[in-house]
């Protein structure tokens, strides 16, 4: 039996035993009809999805190749490896091998009988010797920016969506239970963290977590200890940590936690590609009062937020009334980040990546909507001592919220 043919056969069933969950073709239908609306909206004749995670929400497989989606007619996917791979995993009935991305207008032509006048294009990542490249390849037709429709379609989640990050979250949740029994006075912030991943692995992470950027990468958690807690670094983050290297400036360090000192573990999970994003405390011993009450602040402000979510409800109206809070308990030059660099966010959306639609911010005056899925994460951060924070990934629900990391929100004290 060739591999083509163990594929088809064997392929499904071993995966499934081993809890594969692979992404309905009901599911995928309704995302492609959101896409069409969009496009219609933008005027866009047709789209090529070229972005890994816009591919996988349509078609359902992350194997290497482009999406065609027509606004009239059916999906083609082209698929340069591994053809048989993608078959099994994705729903779309027109699965073609691709030779070479020379041959992407030809397959076009040959399945929708013509070639688009215009082009969508996911302008916000697509590097630009791409561009050129689909510009010599589609050379009547105008290249369109549709990376709105995509970020438009994936900010509403489906009960599918949240399922799977309802597991992300349970998984986060065994990971925060098992933590106090590893960790230890002179341990490191990485080992604690590698032990950390090692759980969360047991149950099924997948170890990454998406973000739709250029240059941004991270760990998919934070271990960030007394001092290293008032660090920032180059995201845009109340806190950053020291991290290992000037190449890697952000994160876990080789600092060994101490006693009593404030320990803040942001741990990101990941389950079929969806992510839940939260913070706990931890401390060896009891902490000092100063992070204890400011603590006590951010949960404060955590449930101030929620009190107000909502479908209808403002994102930056929100937000300010956090900053409103936040100064009414003594906190406001603390508040997301030490004095000078504080963020202007307090919630971002999450999905398949960490940076969708909606942000609970400053400049984000839109209304909130059942099915979007964000992460409220307060935190105060004391330049030179520490930083405090909690944080939980939430759905908007018909009549308010549901939180999907439902691991309890005292301070771990080991």
């Amino acid at each position: 039996m060739n591999h083509g043919d163990w594929v088809k056969k064997e392929f499904r069933k071993l995966s499934r035993s081993l809890g594969f969950r692979y992404i309905p073709d009901e599911e995928i239908k309704n995302r492609l009809n959101r896409v069409k609306d969009g496009m219609k909206k933008q005027e866009i004749e047709a789209l090529l999805v070229v972005q890994k995670m816009d591919f996988y929400y349509l078609s359902g497989t992350t194997q290497d190749g482009f999406l065609f989606l027509p606004l009239e007619g059916k999906p083609l996917l082209m698929i340069k490896r591994v053809l048989e791979r993608a078959k099994v995993e994705s729903p779309l009935e027109d699965v073609v091998l691709l030779k070479s991305i020379r041959d992407v207008p030809s397959l076009i032509r040959k399945h929708w009988r013509k070639l688009p006048q215009n082009l969508g294009l996911e302008f916000d990542l697509l590097p630009v010797r791409d561009y050129f490249k689909f510009q010599e390849l589609f050379s009547g037709a105008r290249l369109m920016d549709a990376s709105v429709v995509f970020r438009e379609a994936r900010k509403i989640k489906s009960p599918f969506e949240i399922d799977l990050m309802k597991k992300a979250g349970e998984i986060g949740k065994k990971v925060y239970e098992e933590a106090t029994k590893i960790l230890k006075e002179g341990m490191t912030e990485i080992e604690f963290g590698g032990l950390l991943e090692a759980i969360a692995k047991r149950y099924g992470h997948e170890g990454l977590l998406r973000v739709r950027s250029l240059n941004y990468e991270a760990y998919t958690w934070h271990v960030l200890s007394g001092p290293t807690g008032g660090i920032v670094s180059q995201s845009d983050s109340p806190m950053g940590g020291l991290g290992l290297s000037p190449a890697f400036p952000v994160g876990a360090s080789l600092r060994k936690m101490k006693a009593r000192e404030p320990i803040l573990v942001d741990f990101g999970t990941c389950f079929h590609g969806y992510q839940a994003d939260e913070t706990r405390m931890f401390s060896i011993g009891k902490m000092k009062k100063k992070f204890i009450d400011a603590y006590k602040a951010c949960q404060k402000i955590h449930d101030a937020v929620l009190d107000e979510v909502r479908p209808g409800a403002d994102g930056e109206a929100i937000f300010m009334k956090t900053l409103r809070l936040a100064k009414k308990l003594g906190y406001e030059r603390n508040f997301l980040g030490p004095p000078g660099l504080q963020t202007r966010f307090i919630g971002h959306g999450i999905g398949l990546e960490l940076n969708e639609l909606p942000f609970i911010a400053q400049g984000h005056s839109y209304p909130l909507e059942e099915g979007m899925t964000f992460a409220v994460e307060p935190k105060i951060v004391f330049p030179r001592e520490g930083a405090v924070g909690l944080e939980n990934t939430v759905a908007v629900t018909k009549d308010g919220y549901e939180i999907l990391t439902p691991i309890e929100h005292g301070i771990f004290q080991v």
